[in-house]
């Protein structure tokens, strides 16, 4: 396992406990000074450059799938946090990097009434992302067992299952040809305060605000137990989730597209080769004038 993914992945044979990550630490970053304005510079300039490496990978993903779908993979990233966490400018500045038209985000709210009359599953199904496709889940099926099970929407008899439900579908998920990155990004309850506040004292960042954020902060330890469990019950070698501390947001940024690198390196891509004779092709344009 390569660098960034052995320093953040949880370590499941033991229960995930939060506490135990600092949300404003830098694991994996080079010996700089991390509270410095160079160093928030140089990771920006860190996560531009491997921006445009991950829009190559994504555009030999697309490339593979169009020419043989038999042989085409996807890529999943799927993005959990507290709210203001940080999935939106996470979603923009890293995934933003990759070319929009091989790119499928979706972002999950409150189930509407028809998704209410299907299993838990059955809207994330129709959200998947096609083959040669990067998707991107901001919140997820995880969101049927924390915010379901913090605010008790179902007994616990229906929602705890669903941790081996999670196991199942996302293993047919790997074996059917789909890469599966799960990332938490951890914030500490300092931080969110600051930024809800300054939701409020933004007139241009008000639609951002809900007062329902409220309501869950009074839940913090709730939702910190349930994400902790979700972590431990739900991390496997074929689907693995990730914690990066996010209070920083330029190393939130960094961190995740060291991620994103690493997974499209395992998949090992290249451009395909073309299935035509390319000197003649060349000499039919050059005898067109």
């Amino acid at each position: 396992m390569s660098e960034m993914r052995s320093l953040l992945r949880v370590c499941s044979d033991r229960p995930v406990d939060l506490a135990d990550i600092d949300p404003r630490s830098t694991p994996g970053l080079p010996n700089k000074k991390v509270t410095g304005a160079d160093t928030k510079l140089w990771a920006r300039g860190e996560v531009d450059r491997i921006g445009d490496e991950l829009a190559t990978q994504q555009e030999m993903l697309f490339a593979q799938a169009t020419v043989d779908p038999r042989l085409g993979r996807s890529v999943l990233l799927v993005l959990q946090a507290m709210d203001c966490g940080g999935k939106d400018g996470a979603v923009k500045r890293v995934a933003g990097a990759m070319n929009p038209l091989g790119l499928h985000i979706k972002a999950f709210g409150p189930p509407t009434e028809e998704e209410r009359r299907h299993d838990f599953l059955w809207r994330i199904r129709k959200a998947l992302p096609p083959v040669g496709y990067v998707g991107v889940f901001n919140r997820s099926h995880y969101e049927d067992v924390l915010v379901v099970r913090v605010n008790e929407l179902v007994p616990e008899d229906v929602w705890r299952p669903r941790y081996q439900e999670i196991n199942d579908f996302e293993r047919q998920l790997v074996d059917a040809g789909t890469t599966v990155l799960k990332v938490m990004l951890h914030i500490s309850r300092d931080e969110q305060r600051e930024r809800l506040t300054a939701r409020l004292d933004d007139p241009t960042k008000h639609w951002k605000f809900n007062p329902d954020d409220l309501d869950s902060r009074a839940r913090w330890d709730d939702y910190q137990a349930a994400y902790a469990e979700a972590l431990t019950r739900c991390d496997s070698d074929q689907a693995p989730w990730y914690v990066i501390p996010a209070d920083r947001k330029w190393y939130r940024d960094w961190a995740l597209a060291h991620l994103v690198r690493e997974t499209f390196a395992d998949l090992k891509l290249n451009y395909p080769e073309p299935d035509y004779d390319l000197a003649a092709q060349r000499r039919r344009l050059e005898a067109d004038g």
